[in-house]
């Protein structure tokens, strides 16, 4: 099986494991400053490398979420372990619950 190669660049590792991405790769994946990159290691031990893309978060969960994360520090004491009871609680109320997460959003959903 033939390999066609697009681009081919070299690095050298630093004493700390660090490299510079050559140029051409950083055009060729459209890499800026503080983008991330995935390696993605074949069986072979191959590499391919790509940019990672960018996920929008929910400002509404992002906040809520913070304010939890502030909340625990702030008072530790709050904090308690999930009983087996509140677990069986949680799995009776979405026992009859079934999604479907292939399937297409209605107009209302969206």
């Amino acid at each position: 099986m033939l390999t066609q190669i697009a681009l081919e660049a070299e690095s050298t590792l630093t004493d700390r494991f660090q490299t510079t991405v050559p140029s051409p790769v950083r055009q060729a994946l459209h890499l800026g400053k503080k983008d991330k990159i995935k390696y993605v290691i074949q069986s072979d031990g191959s590499v391919l490398m790509q940019r990672v893309e960018a996920v929008e978060g929910d400002p509404v969960l992002d906040q809520f979420l913070s304010f939890l994360a502030v909340d625990m520090q702030k008072h530790p004491e709050k904090l308690q372990p999930l009983t087996a009871s509140m677990r069986q609680s949680v799995a009776s109320l979405v026992a009859d619950v079934h999604i479907d997460f292939d399937a297409p959003l209605s107009n209302e959903d969206e």
